[in-house]
């Protein structure tokens, strides 16, 4: 059973990505995947700071994820889009995740990974033009990212506001499916 770490590049209460990752961390299980869904607002980080990170070290936060992204096999990510590319917050997270620390590399979080990215934004684009820059910093860390995403525009209108759900759920569940599938055959390897 592939293990899924599930997380929104947003905080926001009432964040559109924070519903979709909730709904696609549901997706992953019932398709048979042991997933944690984790909030970024548990694990607050300071920006990062070279100068910080050689006086003080790693934030025990920082050291925190590095451990949630090493026991699992899958990142699962949806992300807004801030003028056209990854928030800070998300940002932030993946830099801090992939410091060195005692001597580890800090692309071993990273290592054998496979992720999947979903977007959602009340605009036209759905967070598209996020979407590259996101498969961008990923693969430079190694991360083997899915050629598929999900992305949906005009957010509002998406979700069935009685239950939650999305309108036209179909694309996304085709995504964890395969994010599920590659995931264990990767941890098979």
């Amino acid at each position: 059973m592939p293990r899924i770490l599930a997380f929104s590049g947003s905080i926001r209460r009432d964040s559109w990505n924070r519903r979709l990752v909730r709904l696609a961390a549901d997706a992953c299980r019932a398709a048979g995947a042991e997933t944690t869904l984790i909030d970024l607002a548990d694990y607050p980080l300071p920006l990062y700071n070279g100068d910080d990170e050689a006086r003080d070290g790693l934030p025990d936060n920082a050291l925190r994820l590095k451990a949630l992204f090493k026991a699992h096999d899958a990142l699962l990510i949806a992300s807004p889009e801030y003028n056209g590319s990854v928030p800070p917050l998300l940002k932030n997270t993946l830099d801090w995740v992939s410091r060195e620390w005692q001597g580890e590399s800090g692309l071993l979080p990273y290592r054998n990974k496979v992720a999947a990215m979903l977007a959602a934004s009340p605009g036209q684009y759905g967070g598209m033009r996020m979407l590259p820059h996101l498969r961008q910093i990923l693969n430079t860390l190694g991360v083997l990212v899915l050629p598929g995403q999900f992305s949906l525009a005009h957010a509002a209108s998406g979700f069935d506001e009685e239950n939650g759900a999305l309108k036209a759920p179909a694309r996304l569940h085709e995504l964890v499916l395969q994010l599920v599938k590659t995931a264990d055959a990767l941890a098979e390897e």
